[in-house]
């Protein structure tokens, strides 16, 4: 089952840029077989690779961050149960399950590439049973489907490892720490699931290892490239790494187990974990720019991870070097979906944002994405965390970060929809008994009466996902890397680390900020419209020539966005609210709860679930984009107020709202472009801002490609916190993004 490539390569040993552009091509080969095999991938494009012909079987399933998605899995491995229920539960049962697929995993080695390795299953997608039938909280389910709340319960990763562990301890190092503090802690089924885990993966790595040295028996142009390549993985079985291509190695084996086993894609500092061994390797003369450039890209090639470029160490001085540069220059030369962030803050280097920005404009490719962290670091200390620890803080995920290995998140799971909350209250008001006068204020007043309730039922939520999330499915990959889990005997989601603060993020903004502005200027003051009327309108969906009207009226408000307008006001206000009700109090078990502003890839299925609301949407239609303001905001769509738009609106806490932007490509042909753009970007951090994601699209081709994804299988968008292949989305995701781009004007 070993998955060997064999490349048209020239006689002689082809140069780094052949070998990427070799690589590069593969990449999109994979990529339209899965889309051919998988259908419509609304996510992530993950470097996962299909698993053979003969072994492969269809599936539906969910993926770790929620979604929905056909899956392949292999037929070579069945997980065992140990649950009356079918399913499989704990630390031991899914560490030894997760083994026994690592140990029949196939092997997948590149001659072309500098690193071994390539996951091919998600093996969430065993599970069958995601949650353990014994642990009931049907008590809180009525709160949840009431408020249409995404919870907290059964979420997994979403927080960032600290790399550095592995990197100085090796799988061999991690093996020892687990099998001393068994004999200190009574956690016989917390370290029997952690030392499965490491001895699958010295399996697999060991398996890849053999692989490449028989590869490197054949005569080729690349063999001495296959007994690097087999050297190094032998080493790494127990080893810790001791050069840059060995730290790349090594890094990327961990990520595609933890990609594998939940999902997660967290990289955190990469540029401040690799600056060690470059300056030792081009200190003794082993490395050059050019080949630590090519091992970074062969890392990017095989997962779309998240990790951060530059920024403040724990003292506040900048750690931006030569590493950051070239890790930048590797994903310009791939051009295919990432997830790098460039820091921007007022002692970030100048020239980083500045290249940053070329390479945006340059590859039009939605990357890099720019962090404020000079906000996100003083946010975060608002939650009572010192600066010091703030710094620490490493962007690890679409919109968010988390203090590597030492910080329990979940960021970017728990989902509050304003625009479900509001229709709640508004019906609640109108079902009051006569005689009653409906009013904005009355309106307003039970809409923050139901949002604080749906907090509480998330704190709930919180509280109980931390009490059991430990006996269904443990964050096993990420322990290995977190400080305290094998010392203590405890998983992450359990105690085991130090820092506990869920993410909770409010969706819908501009959708119920637009509503209570339409109801409050053409039902309050003009009365044009009734309470009852809107109601009927909204129970009809708006039906009819009369309805249609009626729908266009209060879609001519002047929205949110648009500025100084009665619906920025409304904006403001829910944020403060929302904002105010999540910082009022920890949850019931004394969890910080950090409020941000996000629907990442749910305002499709969310919209699903919303009847018709006041501003005018359909019902089912998506709601609105995160902190954005709906499409056509305002006629010009100005970048400006965009960017003040959703500056106003930040949270204040360390989780971000980002600013999702979409800009012309004939931007980049003036001679100031990466200037003007730079600016915007500062501008936007200096109102208050804390994340700017920007797309570089032509709207013609966009529109074409829309029509025929398969003539443009390159084109890549930046959808929301990820970049994908604009082919691999649904062409409910693509009308989307063409709708946001054309509503920008």
């Amino acid at each position: 089952m070993d998955v060997v490539l064999k490349h048209n390569l020239p006689d002689s040993e082809p140069s780094f840029a052949d070998r990427l552009e070799l690589l590069r091509a593969r990449k999109l080969q994979y990529t339209r077989e899965k889309q051919q095999v998988r259908g419509a991938m609304d996510f992530d494009d993950h470097g996962l690779i299909l698993p053979p012909d003969q072994t492969r079987q269809i599936v539906q399933s969910v993926s770790g961050s929620g979604v929905s998605m056909t899956d392949v899995l292999m037929n070579t491995f069945k997980p065992k149960a140990n649950h009356s229920s079918g399913g499989f539960f704990g630390p031991r049962a899914c560490g030894e399950n997760f083994r026994t697929l690592l140990e029949v995993h196939p092997v997948f080695i590149d001659p072309a590439g500098s690193l071994a390795g390539a996951y091919m299953v998600n093996f969430m997608s065993y599970r069958t049973v995601a949650w353990n039938p014994d642990f009931d909280y049907s008590h809180l389910e009525p709160d949840h489907q009431k408020y249409q709340i995404l919870h907290a319960i059964g979420g997994v990763q979403h927080f960032c490892q600290d790399m550095a562990i592995g990197l100085r301890l090796g799988w061999g190092g991690l093996l020892e720490r687990i099998r001393h503090y068994r004999g200190v802690n009574d956690a016989p089924e917390f370290y029997a699931g952690l030392e499965h885990v490491v001895l699958g993966m010295q399996n697999w790595i060991g398996r890849h290892a053999e692989a490449a040295r028989r590869m490197a028996a054949e005569d080729s142009p690349m063999a001495e490239n296959l007994r690097q390549v087999a050297e190094i993985n032998e080493r790494l079985v127990a080893q810790a790494p001791r050069t840059f291509r060995e730290a790349c190695q090594w890094i990327l084996w961990h990520l595609l187990a933890a990609r594998m086993y939940n999902g997660s894609g967290s990289l955190g500092r990469l540029d401040v974990l690799l600056q060690p061994y470059y300056e030792a390797d081009v200190q003794a003369g082993r490395l050059s720019d050019e080949e630590a450039v090519f091992h970074v890209a062969n890392l990017l090639l095989r997962d779309s991870a998240y990790l951060q470029l530059g920024g403040p160490d724990a003292s506040g001085k900048e750690t931006a070097g030569p590493v950051s540069f070239l890790i930048l220059e590797a994903a310009h030369r791939l051009r295919i979906p990432a997830n790098v962030g460039v820091c921007v803050g007022k002692d970030t280097d100048p020239r980083l944002v500045r290249r940053g920005v070329e390479i945006l404009l340059e590859d039009r490719t939605g990357v890099p994405k720019f962090l404020g962290v000079d906000n996100t670091v003083a946010g975060f200390a608002r939650n009572g965390f010192p600066l010091e620890l703030a710094r620490q803080r490493a962007y690890a995920g679409c919109h968010w970060l988390a203090i590597p290995g030492r910080e329990y998140a979940l960021m970017d799971i728990i989902k509050l929809n304003f625009a479900a909350i509001l229709d709640v209250a508004l019906r609640e008001m109108l079902n009051v008994p006569v005689p009653f006068s409906a009013s904005v204020a009355d309106l307003w007043d039970r809409f923050v009466g139901h949002l604080r309730r749906a907090v509480g039922v998330v704190a709930e939520g919180i509280d109980f996902h931390f009490e059991h999330m430990h006996e269904v499915f443990p964050d096993l990959v990420l322990d290995l890397l977190s400080h305290g889990p094998i010392e203590k005997g405890l998983n992450a989601s359990h105690g085991g680390v130090e820092h506990y603060t869920f993410g909770v993020d409010g969706a819908a903004l501009a959708t119920a900020a637009d509503s209570l502005a339409a109801v409050e200027q053409r039902i309050e003051e003009e009365q044009r419209m009734t309470w009852d009327r809107l109601l009927a309108y909204l129970d009809s969906d708006w039906a009819g020539p009369e309805g249609e009207r009626a729908r266009r009226m209060v879609q001519s408000v002047p929205r949110y966005g648009s500025g100084g307008s009665r619906a920025d006001h409304w904006a403001v206000r829910i944020a403060r609210a929302f904002a105010e009700a999540v910082k009022e109090k920890p949850t019931p078990g004394g969890h910080t709860m950090i409020p941000g502003l996000f629907s990442w890839a749910l305002s499709i299925p969310l919209g699903k679930r919303l009847g018709a609301t006041p501003d005018g949407r359909h019902a089912g239609a998506p709601i609105s984009h995160g902190a954005n303001p709906n499409n056509g905001f305002r006629r010009d769509g100005a970048p400006t107020a965009l960017a003040a738009a959703v500056a106003a609106v930040q949270p204040g806490y360390g989780n971000t709202a980002p600013l999702q932007i979409d800009l012309d490509p004939g931007l980049s042909n003036a001679p100031d472009a990466a200037t003007n753009v730079a600016a915007l970007i500062r501008g936007h951090f200096d109102l208050g801002g804390t994340q700017v994601n920007i797309n570089i699209l032509d709207k013609e081709q966009l529109l074409a490609a829309h029509q025929d994804p398969g003539r443009y299988p390159d084109l890549i968008v930046r959808v929301t916190g990820f970049s994908a292949y604009f082919a691999s989305l649904s062409p409910e995701f693509r009308q989307m993004v063409i709708d946001r781009v054309l509503g920008e004007g």
